[in-house]
């Protein structure tokens, strides 16, 4: 195998890297290329018994398919980037955002501080401080149903007093 052998192979190879990639000159040109080099690497490997042109076909059947691989994975890696920068939140809240939460906040706490000294006693322990029923009734000395008897009736009082916020 020389030089002579490849160059007359030149426009065979050509063809076959445009009609399996499909792509721009520039594009067949490189792996045109990079088919050359990979000849030139493994000419040693190259047995007289078969023809030359089968040998630098196969070759560049293989740099075009390798090509068309990572050209996929290269449109799938960018295609998940795009979609994970789609779906990047600002974690920047507007000052109009900031407002609203605290109205709403406000409307809670002026929601639960209205309830009876009992009601208030047991959603804050197990709403805001997330303590359990048992630990409630320990503090409370009182029995478990009656914590949760409680419970449901200040939830049920406070869907009442804030039933236009939780139907927004």
């Amino acid at each position: 195998m020389n030089f002579k052998d490849i160059f007359q192979n030149k426009q065979k190879i050509k063809n076959i890297i445009k009609l399996v990639t499909k792509e721009s000159t520039d594009v067949c040109e490189d792996l045109e290329q990079e088919v050359y080099i990979k000849a030139f690497k493994n000419k040693d490997k190259y047995r007289e018994e078969g023809k030359f042109s089968n040998w630098i076909t196969t070759i560049t059947y293989n740099v075009s398919r390798d090509y068309l691989k990572s050209a996929k994975k290269r449109n799938e890696t960018q295609l998940e980037d795009d979609s994970k920068i789609i779906n990047i939140k600002d974690k920047k809240i507007s000052a109009e955002e900031k407002m609203l939460q605290r109205e709403r906040q406000l409307r809670i706490s002026g929601a639960i501080n209205s309830l009876n000294k009992k009601h208030r006693e047991v959603i804050i322990l197990s709403e805001i401080e997330n303590i359990t029923y048992e630990e409630i009734a320990r503090r409370l000395n009182c029995p478990v149903g009656t914590v949760k008897s409680r419970i449901y009736n200040a939830k049920k009082e406070l869907y009442n007093i804030l039933k236009d916020l939780i139907e927004e």
